[in-house]
């Protein structure tokens, strides 16, 4: 067997990508049980009365090239891994974290096939899906003073914009339980996050006991899509604003993102005036 010095061991054959993968569920058990994160644990069916930020997107993708079971199945997936989460608090000093709040994926609870980004390629897989999910209480945290602790990227281009762009609309990769998606309250009051479906749509909230004296907004700038080889990548920088609620004045501007994804979807739903030479 020939070795070729620019092949990562884990993409020699299914066997090491197994054995790749087992190292590294084993470093993260090692870092967590060693290191000094309180985890947040506990939920509740009551509601904290203020709403910090809310976020909903539809739950299945249409269009051409987007196997529509594979989008039920997504629906599926985040459904049971919204139960598992909705309702949970974060107190002062605690961290989120959305696999050891989710829990391994198995076909025994109920999860199916549906959509993974694997070796930078759309495929079915085991729990399908749950980059939505992650990437929606992404954009609940980045409209909060929370602090974002741990976040993965895959590609912020996976489906047509349907509407107005939303920035950072996809983008965060979850993969059990190495490529995990964290933030931490360092605020001085507990913070609650409610996620769940309903009427075909995912639905997010950030709530709180009182309001906060600032106000958040993500902003896109330079958007456009390159082309660069035989592939087309969208391109833009993506910011955090915080804003004093009182006044409105800009206090803070945080870029979040130096955007530059390879698109998923069919290049001729790229509108075309977004393409830049």
């Amino acid at each position: 067997m020939l070795w070729k010095k620019d092949v990562l061991f884990c993409d020699i054959s299914p066997t090491t990508y197994a054995i790749s993968e087992a190292k590294e569920k084993a470093k993260r058990y090692i870092k967590d049980f060693t290191g000094k994160d309180v985890f947040a644990r506990g939920t509740t069916k009551k509601r904290l009365r203020n709403i910090v930020s809310t976020h909903s997107n539809h739950l299945i993708k249409k269009g051409k090239g987007i196997d529509p079971v594979l989008q039920e199945n997504k629906a599926v997936n985040i459904d049971i891994a919204c139960k598992k989460i909705n309702g949970i608090v974060i107190r002062p000093g605690e961290t989120f974290s959305f696999w050891r709040t989710v829990g391994k994926i198995t076909r025994k609870k109920g999860y199916k096939d549906g959509r993974i980004i694997s070796a930078n390629k759309l495929t079915p897989g085991l729990g399908g899906g749950l980059c939505n999910l992650g990437n929606t209480i992404h954009l609940l945290v980045l409209h909060s003073p929370m602090e974002v602790t741990e976040f993965h990227t895959h590609s912020d281009a996976l489906a047509p914009d349907e509407g107005e762009r939303i920035p950072m609309s996809s983008g965060t990769s979850v993969c059990y339980n190495y490529v995990d998606f964290r933030f931490k309250n360092t605020t001085d009051q507990p913070v609650q996050l409610c996620v769940w479906c309903q009427d075909g749509e995912l639905r997010g909230e950030l709530r709180s006991r009182s309001q906060f004296p600032w106000t958040y907004e993500i902003v896109e700038e330079d958007h456009h899509f390159v082309k660069e080889d035989d592939k087309y990548f969208r391109v833009s920088k993506i910011y955090k604003l915080t804003k004093d609620r009182e006044t409105g004045r800009v206090i803070d501007k945080k870029l979040v993102r130096d955007n530059h994804s390879e698109v998923m979807f069919d290049y001729d739903q790229i509108p075309r005036e977004l393409i830049r030479l």
